[in-house]
Formats: structure tokens, C-alpha cells, sequence
């Protein structure tokens, strides 16, 4: 009879768990309303993510920007102090020797792919005309000062699961992907604005006057970031300009990071080709130092200018993943935290067999 309780068992067990696996092995069938919430939420989830970096993504040192925003809730702020020199040769000939400072403040707000931000540059020199030496202007002023938000229309980069890191294939990191040929698009709309009788601009420019922008971001393997922006300024006014920003940087450690630049304008006022050179380093992952050194080919005028720099961010955004309402960088700590105490834990564990086993020996005796 004990015979015949344990088969009835093993029987009742077999056919329970055979019951199981089967169905783990029918396919989830969904309703086309369940089957809708779902995908919504996987887009949104995917989507919260294609903005927020755990390091700050900052524009500088280059006048580019980036076609991705700094995140939702956190403010940015970066600043670059100056100097520069310009020499003109042909008639009229003068120098312009003074310094100044670049300045944005950068806010994402609402969503992940909208970005509010106010930027301009401050110059403070003296105008010598070589001609007449007894001849100077002392000239300080906004050489332009806009206010404007950013949104990113298109991110090729939110729904890449192929593109993630392949921990066992270095090659396979670095290797050219063809789908990095399609970049990140972001729009910009804005308002420049000019004070009355400014010494930049061309005479009878005052008040706003609206600026658009398309930006575009292309992240290839190795390092490589390729940004271009396309600028209309000053739009419906006497010094309506255009304005292009090719830009690429490299980035040889996660610390280290190099770039090159050429700037094109155009406009019945000013015309230029620009080039800069230049390099960041990452303090921290909120604060970020940079240089740059700006200069151009032609002596109409001829233009030369050092550039320093730092950025520098107040990090509020909330991890969508996460239930608990906890902000990247304090989950970041506490994953820290806890895998801390995986390692204590572990190394407490592997030492108390060898205490239990010292006790049981003296209870033995």
C-alpha cells in the first residue's frame, strides 16, 4: 500500500507539471485594446530615454548644437569667456583687440524631446583705425542674444536594441554601421534680439526678429559625433544671414574629448568662414571644462580668438523606470549601494559554514 501512495503521487506531480510547461508553451493572446496599451507603453518607455544622458551633453566648445536636448527637469548652464583679435588690411584698415563671454541656459521641459534655452555673447573692445591713429571706439554690446526651444522630430537612435554594446566582440563595436548614415533631427524656433544703435549689427536693426534652425546628429561607431546646423537669422530684417556649422569630435576616453569645426555666414552685412579647434575634458558627470581657438583665412577681417570654457548641470530628471519617483543619479547610487551589499553579503555568507562548523566541532566534544 505505501507502494501504490507514493506511484499515485509521482503520477499527480508528472501530470501537474506537464500541465505547466504546456502553459508556458501556448503563445499570449492579447485583445487588440490590450494589445495597443501595450505597444503605446513600450514606444513611450523607449522614447523617455532618447534624450537623458548619465553625463552632461553639453554644445560646447564649438557654436554648434547638439540635435538632442539635455533631458526633462534639468537645467544647464555654460559659459565661455574670450579674447579675441581681428585685423583688417585692405582700405578701410583697423584692429579690434577687447574680450567677451558665450553664455546658454539650457531647460528640458515636458517632454524628452523639447528643449527650452537662451543663448547669446557679450563683446567689450576697442576699434583702432590704423589709418588715423588718433581715431578709437570703444564699443560694448550684444552681438546677439536669442531666446527660442528645440524639439527632436526624429531620433533613429530610441528603438536600436541592435546597436547595444556587444561585451565580447571589441571589433563589433567599432566596425561602420550603415544605419548611423541616418541622423537625429531636431527643429528650432526662436526670436533674436537687438538693442538700439548695437555696433554689431547693420544700422536700423532693433527689436526681435525671429531665427529658425534644423540640426542634425549622427553618432558613429568609435567616437565619432558629426552634427550639422543650418541657420536662418534675423529673419525679414537688413542683415538676414545664413548660417552653416559642420562639426566632428572624437572622443579617445570616456574623459577626453577633441573636435573640429568650419562655420560659414552670409549676409549683405558680414561673410565669413570660420574654423575651430579645440577639446573637453569631463570633470564630473555634471561639470565639463573646454578650450577652443577660433580663426578664419581671409583680412576682411582677419579674425583670431581663444576661448575657455565650462558647463555645468543641475540634474532633476526622474528615471521613468523606476516607481519610486528616485532621480538617475540617486538610483545610479543606490544600485551602488547594493551591490556593495551583495559583495558583504556574500563574503558574511561564505564565512559562516566555516563558523558553523567550528561550533558544531565544539559541541561535538
Amino acid at each position: 500500500m505505501k507502494n501504490d501512495k507514493k506511484t499515485i503521487k509521482y503520477l499527480y506531480l508528472k501530470n501537474m507539471l506537464t500541465k505547466n510547461l504546456n502553459a508556458f508553451s501556448k503563445p499570449v493572446v492579447m485583445s487588440p485594446l490590450k494589445s495597443i496599451v501595450f505597444i503605446l507603453l513600450s514606444f513611450a518607455s523607449l522614447k523617455g530615454f532618447s534624450q537623458y544622458t548619465d553625463v552632461i551633453n553639453s554644445n560646447r566648445p564649438g557654436a554648434s548644437r547638439s540635435a538632442f536636448s539635455v533631458g526633462k527637469n534639468v537645467a544647464q548652464f555654460e559659459v565661455g569667456p574670450y579674447i579675441v583679435k581681428e585685423e583688417r588690411t585692405p582700405i578701410p584698415t583697423y584692429e579690434v583687440s577687447g574680450f567677451g563671454i558665450d553664455f546658454a541656459a539650457r531647460y528640458g521641459l515636458f517632454f524628452e524631446e523639447l528643449e527650452l534655452n537662451i543663448e547669446g555673447t557679450y563683446q567689450n573692445d576697442t576699434k583702432s583705425f590704423t589709418s588715423n591713429l588718433n581715431a578709437e571706439q570703444d564699443r560694448a554690446n550684444f552681438k546677439f542674444a536669442s531666446i527660442g526651444a528645440k524639439y527632436l522630430i526624429y531620433d533613429p537612435y530610441k528603438n536600436a536594441e541592435e546597436d547595444k554594446p556587444n561585451l565580447y566582440s571589441w571589433k563589433a563595436n567599432r566596425q561602420f554601421k550603415w544605419k548611423s548614415l541616418i541622423p537625429a533631427v531636431s527643429i528650432y524656433a526662436g526670436a533674436n534680439y537687438d538693442s538700439k544703435n548695437n555696433p554689431y549689427t547693420a544700422a536700423g536693426i532693433e527689436g526681435f526678429s525671429p531665427k529658425v534652425m534644423i540640426a542634425t546628429q549622427n553618432n558613429f561607431s568609435g567616437g565619432w559625433v558629426f552634427i550639422m546646423n543650418f541657420i536662418k537669422d534675423r529673419i525679414g530684417t537688413d542683415q538676414s544671414d545664413f548660417q552653416y556649422i559642420l562639426t566632428l569630435t572624437h572622443s579617445f576616453s570616456p574623459k577626453w574629448v577633441l573636435f573640429g569645426e568650419t562655420q560659414g555666414i552670409k549676409s549683405d552685412f558680414y561673410a565669413d568662414n570660420l574654423f575651430r579647434f579645440g577639446g573637453a575634458y569631463l570633470v564630473g558627470d555634471d561639470f565639463q571644462l573646454d578650450t577652443a581657438l577660433t580663426f578664419n583665412t581671409k583680412d576682411t577681417p582677419s579674425v583670431l580668438s581663444v576661448n575657455l570654457g565650462a558647463s555645468y548641470r543641475l540634474d532633476f530628471h526622474k528615471d521613468k523606470e523606476i516607481d519610486n519617483g528616485t532621480s538617475a543619479k540617486d538610483e545610479r547610487q543606490r544600485r551602488t549601494n547594493r551591490k556593495g551589499k551583495r559583495v558583504r553579503n556574500k563574503d558574511k555568507d561564505s564565512a559562516e559554514p566555516i563558523n558553523r562548523r567550528k561550533k558544531d566541532d565544539i559541541d561535538f566534544d
